[in-house]
This record gives C-alpha cells, sequence and structure tokens, in this order.
C-alpha cells in the first residue's frame, strides 16, 4: 500500500475530523405571544396594513445555542442498560416583524427564547452542535391598539415559529486510516445547439395514398 501511495495511490493516512457520539433530527412549533409592544418611528395605527404583516426569523448573532445542562439518565435499550445525557439546549433568535405602510416597510425586532431537552450519548467532553435545516415563521393575529395623547400605539401578535434541527453530540479525533487521495472530477459538456425539428405528421389520417376515395363524399 506504502508503494502505491508513491504513485498517487492509496496512502496511509493521519486527518483530524469529528466523531459524532449520537445523532437526532428535532422538530419543535411554537406560539411568541407579543402583548403591549410599541410601534415603531411614531407610526399610528392606520398607517399600517393590517392584512399585509409578516414576519422572519433568524438566529441570534450572539450566543445561538446555549447548553444550559447535561444530567446522566440510566435507559434501558434492547434490554440492554445504558448511561445517556438528558441534554437541557436553550436558543435564542431574533424575530422580524414587518409592517407594511405606504412609506415602505418598517420592522421591529424582538428577541425570544426557548428550551427543550433531549436525550442523547454525549459524555463529558463532547459538543453539541444545532444546525437549523428549517426556520420560518408566520402571523397567526395581529391587533393594533391606538394610543392616547401621552401613549403611542401598541400592537398585540401571536407569531407561530416552526424549527426543524439537526443536534449532534461530537468530539474532534485524530483518526489513522488507509484512503485514495481526491481527484478532481471531469467537466460537464456544454450542451450543443438544438438541430431544427418538425411537427410530426399524422399519416394514418392525411396524406393517403388512396386516391379512389376522393369524389365519394
Amino acid at each position: 500500500m506504502h508503494e502505491k501511495g508513491l504513485n498517487g495511490g492509496q496512502e496511509l493516512l493521519c486527518i483530524n475530523t469529528e466523531k459524532v457520539y449520537d445523532w437526532i433530527i428535532n422538530e419543535a412549533t411554537f406560539d411568541l405571544n407579543v402583548v403591549d409592544e410599541d410601534l415603531p418611528n411614531d407610526l399610528d395605527c392606520d398607517d399600517i396594513d393590517l392584512d399585509d404583516v409578516t414576519c422572519t426569523v433568524e438566529p441570534a448573532e450572539e450566543d445561538p445555542i446555549e447548553i444550559i445542562n447535561r444530567e446522566d439518565r440510566t435507559f434501558v435499550i434492547d434490554g440492554t442498560e445504558i448511561t445517556l445525557q438528558v441534554v437541557t439546549i436553550r436558543k435564542n433568535f431574533v424575530v422580524t416583524i414587518n409592517l407594511p405602510t405606504d412609506n415602505g416597510d418598517e420592522e421591529v425586532d424582538l428577541e425570544f427564547s426557548r428550551s427543550e431537552q433531549v436525550v442523547l450519548c454525549a459524555p463529558e467532553g463532547t459538543e453539541i452542535e444545532v444546525t437549523y435545516t428549517e426556520l420560518d415563521c408566520f402571523v397567526v393575529s395581529f391587533d393594533c391598539e391606538p394610543g392616547d395623547t401621552e401613549l403611542d400605539d401598541t400592537f398585540d401578535a401571536v407569531i407561530s415559529v416552526r424549527l426543524c434541527q439537526s443536534i449532534q453530540a461530537v468530539f474532534p479525533v485524530t483518526l489513522e486510516l488507509v484512503a485514495d487521495f481526491c481527484e478532481p472530477r471531469d467537466q460537464l459538456p456544454v450542451q450543443p445547439c438544438p438541430i431544427p425539428t418538425r411537427p410530426e405528421q399524422c399519416p394514418v389520417l392525411f396524406p393517403t395514398a388512396n386516391n379512389d376515395h376522393h369524389g365519394k363524399y
């Protein structure tokens, strides 16, 4: 094998990578209740097209994922006793409510946190990685409340958020393995220009080689 490596084939390699101790796909849907939130930039309720209010959701820029706690628990799986970890995860994100007006959209950014517990093989030393495969929201309800001379207009809203997430327990490892070096793939050919085509004919109907029928109808 080492001789083949000298010619660009397989070689004994030492690489740094991550071992996946456990991996689950998790879905969560929940409602966010917004109460008595001030309208931005001195907007009034009459300025907003209430039927077209929308939202977007993104992970927070700072500490989007926090691991709050890990607790060992004993489980019996297929008759075998095993110690796993109940992991408490807090997810921080920002919901942006888009308020359409005649002068363009106004935005209200609201920070929220949600916590959940998952069971993983995540012994001490492993890291928890959360990747969102889908992160979406929609406005369930939006009610605007006019203020008075001393108070600005406010709004109440219910926002439904849906999270699809990949959760892994990983640990960095150094591996020794025999492998082939990667080679670049061949380029895909550019499709040539198509040749001219013509519609298919209907020879059963027209034209017909038997002219004896002509003039009989």
